[in-house]
């Protein structure tokens, strides 16, 4: 698989590679910046420039068969092509904000109420969280967002790096999605923000708390038995 560049910094938005693969749109490279949708955090989207070619928009990066897809508009990359890429950093940028913010809530809820998370997505404008919570309580669920924006307000900053998988899962709590485990892989990366949570993830973050400038609830909704979903957006 690409060397995945997003892993060791978030904010990297430039890099050169070569061109492993062309299909058709989809083009697999040696490394790469652009984020492929995974674990509630959208692709990134950007451009790929040949050396001495066009553009090419990426308006897709996915995962397949193990490998990191780049979908571009239009046919035209070959295979040994040495490249540029480029990130729409505006919109990764939304994302990493969104993403930690989600990881403070997500750790709140955990410790106020013990409940795990059941779904999530992230979005530019707005994100949502599904919790396992029996009762819907929005008194409680607004005294949470004030306990998260206390947390955010503190410029806790945020610390990344990587473990051997079973010394991972030792960790207690290292785990807050419901029915989940982290994928089998052997090593883990690890978030921590602060002394308030640490989480095995994947995806990317800001490095102090302080970025996120402030969640604000938007809605809240009953998904059935057990299930309440939030939305919510940073200011």
């Amino acid at each position: 698989m690409a060397e995945p560049l997003y892993l060791k910094d978030s904010y990297m938005t430039d890099f050169t590679a070569n061109v492993v693969s062309a299909a058709n749109r989809e083009i697999v490279l040696d490394k790469t910046v652009f984020y492929p949708s995974s674990g509630g955090q959208p692709n990134d989207t950007g451009v790929i420039r040949a050396d001495a070619g066009n553009p090419f928009n990426v308006i897709d990066v996915i995962k397949k068969n193990g490998e990191i897809i780049h979908i571009v508009e239009i046919e035209g990359l070959k295979p040994n092509d040495k490249i540029t890429g480029k990130i729409n950093w505006e919109r990764r940028y939304a994302l990493m904000r969104m993403h930690t913010a989600a990881h403070i809530l997500s750790s709140v809820f955990n410790k106020e109420s013990g409940v795990l998370i059941t779904g999530n997505q992230l979005n530019v404008d707005k994100s949502r969280i599904d919790f396992n919570m029996e009762i819907m309580d929005r008194g409680k669920i607004n005294s949470y967002i004030e306990i998260a924006n206390k947390i955010i307000a503190e410029n806790v900053p945020i610390e990344m790096w990587s473990v051997k998988r079973e010394e991972a899962l030792k960790i207690p709590d290292v785990v807050k999605l419901a029915g989940a485990l982290p994928p089998n892989i052997p090593e883990l990366r690890l978030v921590k923000i602060g002394s308030y949570d640490l989480q095995a993830d994947g995806g990317c973050h800001v490095k102090n708390t302080s970025e996120i400038g402030k969640i604000e609830l938007l809605s809240v909704e009953n998904k059935g038995k057990s299930n309440r979903r939030i939305y919510y957006k940073v200011v």
